[in-house]
């Protein structure tokens, strides 16, 4: 019995001794697999870093080769823009103080013709009573015709020299109105080239944002005081901020009375400013040319914003103005005005009502001057507001619209223009007449 005991105890030794060499060679075989999954994966990864190795070094290859040449080539050539705009600034600002001695020449000049004419008119009084009395007819008439043409000639002095002085004050006005300019693009240009250089080293494209168009095409011709050169790159911005750089939006800006002109202009600019754009450049002409006395045409090249985003914020600009008068009218009429009324409904007295935004604050003060012309047109963006002598009327373009609005002279004629904003359709269309009409 003790044998079979331990003649069992021996296969079952024999068989853990088995079982356990045969998980000790799968164990093995296991990780030998596995290690070898992990040698081809650790290849894979060699091969993918390889290949991108290969394909930056193609890459910056490239960028040596084609980019940076074609940008040091860039950087020259404004670099000399630059320096030509800033000779011709340092030219016109000696031409200006040039002319400014002349003027003070000329109103010199003007005093002392003044002062001799008045000495001949002494001298002539003198001589009348001389000749009077010595009794000499017909030498009194020699010298009275002598002096009468002494003054003649002195008068017509007189006259050239205020005619010489008005066009020496007008060239100077215009050589100011040119630097302006020239410094502005002087900027433009150091932003130009600041983006362009931070577009390429960090890779980024430049674009212009939809719907902008460059300051020296596509805004209706600028004018002939202030056009500006097409070789200029149009839509870039500085490097803090593209869009505020760039021209995304057009304006404009007349009015029959010319006492309205410049505080017409100053609550315009108001309300661009409260809109969060910028002027980029601004333009001037007359009606019919640069003729004296005819009333401006202001041209305005905004940025800042894009022109669909005008779109929407104009729109719920208006519809807020549009909502000061109720459906009935006028308070005369039966209805209660808001918006307007030093205390709304349901405020109660002594309680002030709180004060509307900013931006919709600007363009009511703009409104109201408009009101008060007998004839404007505004446009800012996409917003085209009209006042002819019996209404006044605002539009939210679309931009096919508005690319109309830039080629067609008719809208600089108040009346035809109320008549062509009739033709949109209702939601785009304003009648703020009534609006107006409330004190």
């Amino acid at each position: 019995m003790t044998t079979v005991v331990l003649i069992v105890m021996c296969v079952v030794v024999g068989a853990l001794e088995l079982y356990a060499g045969k998980q000790s060679r799968d164990q093995a075989r296991a990780f030998t697999r596995r290690v070898d999954e992990l040698n081809e994966q650790v290849t894979k990864q060699n091969n993918v870093l390889v290949t991108v190795g290969e394909q930056l070094t193609a890459e910056l290859a490239r960028v040596k080769r084609d980019v940076l040449p074609a940008l040091d080539d860039r950087v020259h050539r404004t670099t000399g823009r630059v320096e030509e705009l800033a000779d011709v600034v340092h030219r016109a600002d000696e031409f200006v103080r040039t002319q400014a001695g002349r003027l003070r020449d000329l109103e010199q000049q003007r005093i002392t013709l003044a002062a001799l004419r008045r000495k001949l008119a002494e001298v002539e009084t003198s001589v009348r009573e001389v000749v009077v009395g010595a009794g000499g007819a017909g030498a009194s008439g020699d010298v009275r015709e002598q002096v009468d043409t002494a003054l003649e000639r002195l008068a017509d002095l007189e006259r050239g020299g205020a005619e010489i002085l008005e066009l020496q004050r007008t060239l100077t006005r215009t050589l100011e109105d040119v630097e302006d300019i020239v410094a502005e693009l002087l900027q433009f240009t150091e932003g130009a080239l600041d983006d362009a250089v931070t577009a390429a080293l960090t890779g980024t494209p430049r674009s212009l944002p939809a719907g902008s168009t460059g300051p020296g095409g596509g805004a209706g011709g600028a004018g002939r005081a202030g056009a500006l050169p097409g070789g200029l790159p149009g839509g870039v911005g500085t490097v803090g901020g593209p869009r505020d750089a760039a021209v995304t939006a057009t304006g404009r800006l007349w009015t029959r009375d010319d006492q309205l002109e410049d505080i017409l202009g100053d609550v315009y600019e108001r309300c661009v400013r409260a809109n969060r754009l910028s002027v980029r450049f601004r333009t001037a002409e007359g009606a019919d040319g640069l003729e004296p006395g005819s009333p401006e045409r202001r041209r305005y090249f905004l940025g800042g914003q894009l022109p669909d985003d005008l779109a929407g914020a104009f729109s719920a600009l208006l519809i807020s103005t549009g909502a000061d008068l109720p459906p009935s009218g006028l308070a005369g009429n039966g209805g209660t005005r808001r918006g307007l009324a030093r205390v709304e409904p349901g405020v109660p007295s002594g309680v002030e009502p709180a004060r509307p935004p900013e931006d919709e604050a600007a363009l009511k003060s703009l409104l109201r001057t408009l009101a008060e012309c007998s004839g404007a047109v505004a446009q800012i963006g996409p917003l085209m507001a009209v006042r002819t002598r019996d209404e006044l009327v605002c539009a939210v373009l679309s931009a096919g619209q508005s690319l109309e609005l830039e080629s067609d002279e008719v809208f600089w004629d108040p009346a035809a223009a109320a008549v062509r904003l009739r033709r949109l359709p209702s939601h785009q269309l304003w009648d703020l007449t009534a609006w107006a009409a409330a004190p």
